[in-house]
C-alpha cells in the first residue's frame, strides 16, 4: 500500500487524500484514454520521457491474416519512438490479474505481430479521430511536433512491428507481487518487447482526486539485457552514426559504411537509423508495393548483418535455395564466410574486410543482386 497522499489547498487547508478502489475497470481505461500521462513515462525513461499516441481503445487483435478480431485490446498507443504499446487494464481485486491476464496479453502480441498491418494501425486511429470529431492528420502532428514527419513515423511503426519491437503494459491500482515477479521475468528475457507493469491508485478526499502511478519491472537486469550494459536511449542519426564510427573505428571502415549510405540513396531504399543505447546502427529498407523488405544493418562497433532474420519471411527468399545463393554470393568474397546455420539468424561481416574497393565493389553487387530479387518468384539458374 502507497503511504499517506496529503494535498494543500489554495487557502492552506492541508486535506488528506484516502485510497479507494475504482468502481469498475472501465473508469481506469476511460482516465489512460484521456490522459496517457499517467502511465508515467518519466519513470520508464527518465532521461527521454515516453509520450504516447492513442491509436484505439478496444483494438481488435485477429488470430489470423484478414481475419476479424477475435480479442479487444484494452488501448492501443503508440510512443514518439514509433513504438506499439499494447496496454491492458485490470483492478487488483479481479483474481484474473495474477496469471491469467498474462497469457491474455501474450496472446495479443503474438497474434498483433502476426496480423496486424500498418494500414489496419492507422485505420484503426483514424476512426478513433473521426468519433471524437478530430482531423487525424493534425491530432498526430500535435503529437510529433513541428518538425515531425507524418509519412516516416508511421514508416517506422511498419518496421518496429516487423522488428517485433513491442511495448507490453499490465495496468491496475495495484500490482500483485505474483504478477510484478512475472512482468520482471518476461521484461528480463525478451529483448526486443519490453514488458512493464504500472500500478496507478486512487486518492480522494473532500472533493479532490490524486493518481500516483509507478513502474514495476525495469530492472538491472532487463536493463542489461535490452541495452548491453547501458541505461538511456539513442536516437541515431546519419551525422552522429558518422561520428562515432570515425571516432570508434577510424577513417577506412567509415568509407565503408558511408558507401552502403551511397548504395542505398542510389538504389531509392530508405534508411532506419537505430535507437540503439550503446552502438549505432542504420537499415536500407525496400518499400515497395505495401511491403518493406530488408536488406543489412551496418553497425557502429564494425559489423554490417545480413537481416537473413527477415529476409526470409518474403518471397523468394522464404525459400531455402534462395538464402543458400545469396549466402554463396556472400561468400566468394575475400575474407566472409556466413555458415549454413546462420541462415535464418543474422549473420555479420565485418567491415575491415570490405576497405579494398574491389571487395566493396563485389559486395554491393551482392546486394544490388539481392534487391533485385525481392518479391519475385524464385527460379534456380
Amino acid at each position: 500500500m502507497p503511504g499517506g497522499v496529503f494535498l494543500v489547498q489554495d487557502n492552506g487547508e492541508l486535506v488528506e487524500m484516502v485510497q479507494g478502489t475504482y468502481d469498475s475497470e472501465l473508469l481506469l481505461q476511460e482516465l489512460l484514454a484521456n490522459y496517457p500521462s499517467l502511465l508515467a513515462g518519466d519513470q520508464i525513461n527518465p532521461s527521454a520521457p515516453m509520450r504516447w499516441l492513442l491509436i484505439t481503445r478496444e483494438a481488435a487483435v485477429p488470430d489470423m491474416l484478414d481475419g476479424s478480431g477475435r480479442w479487444s485490446l484494452d488501448h492501443l498507443f503508440i510512443d514518439q519512438n514509433a513504438v506499439p504499446t499494447l496496454v491492458e487494464v485490470k483492478r487488483a481485486a479481479d483474481t484474473r490479474i495474477r496469471r491469467e491476464v498474462v497469457g491474455q496479453m501474450l496472446d495479443y502480441a503474438a497474434n498483433a505481430l502476426a496480423h496486424w498491418s500498418i494500414e489496419t494501425i492507422r485505420a484503426q486511429f483514424e476512426k478513433r479521430c473521426e468519433r471524437a470529431d478530430l482531423d487525424p492528420h493534425q491530432e498526430l502532428m500535435d503529437f510529433l511536433g513541428a518538425d515531425g514527419d507524418a509519412d516516416r513515423y508511421w514508416q517506422d511503426v511498419k518496421t518496429n512491428l516487423q522488428a517485433g519491437k513491442l511495448r507490453l503494459v499490465f495496468v491496475a491500482d495495484e500490482i500483485p507481487r505474483e504478477l510484478q515477479r512475472i512482468i520482471e521475468f518476461l521484461n528480463g528475457q525478451m529483448n526486443t518487447t519490453e514488458v512493464l507493469g504500472v500500478a496507478i491508485p486512487q486518492f480522494a478526499g473532500q472533493g479532490h482526486r490524486v493518481f500516483v502511478p509507478r513502474v514495476v519491472g525495469v530492472t538491472a537486469a532487463a536493463e542489461q539485457s535490452k541495452s548491453g550494459g547501458s541505461s538511456g536511449s539513442n536516437q541515431w542519426s546519419e551525422s552522429s552514426f558518422f561520428a562515432e564510427i570515425v571516432a570508434k573505428r577510424g577513417g577506412p571502415e567509415a568509407v565503408v559504411a558511408r558507401k552502403v549510405v551511397d548504395w542505398a540513396n542510389k538504389r531509392g531504399l530508405r534508411i532506419w537509423w537505430g535507437q540503439g543505447k550503446v552502438y549505432g546502427s542504420f537499415f536500407p529498407l525496400l518499400d515497395n508495393d505495401g511491403r518493406t523488405y530488408w536488406t543489412v544493418s551496418v553497425w557502429t562497433y564494425g559489423r554490417i548483418e545480413i537481416q537473413f532474420q527477415f529476409i526470409k519471411n518474403n518471397p523468394p527468399f522464404d525459400c531455402d535455395l534462395a538464402r543458400k545463393t545469396l549466402q554463396l554470393r556472400f561468400n566468394q568474397l575475400q575474407g566472409v564466410k556466413i555458415p549454413d546455420d546462420k541462415l535464418t539468424q543474422r549473420p555479420s561481416i565485418r567491415m575491415a574486410s570490405l576497405v579494398d574497393d574491389q571487395v566493396m565493389s563485389e559486395f554491393l553487387a551482392a546486394l544490388d543482386w539481392m534487391v533485385d530479387q525481392f518479391g519475385n518468384e524464385w527460379t534456380p539458374t
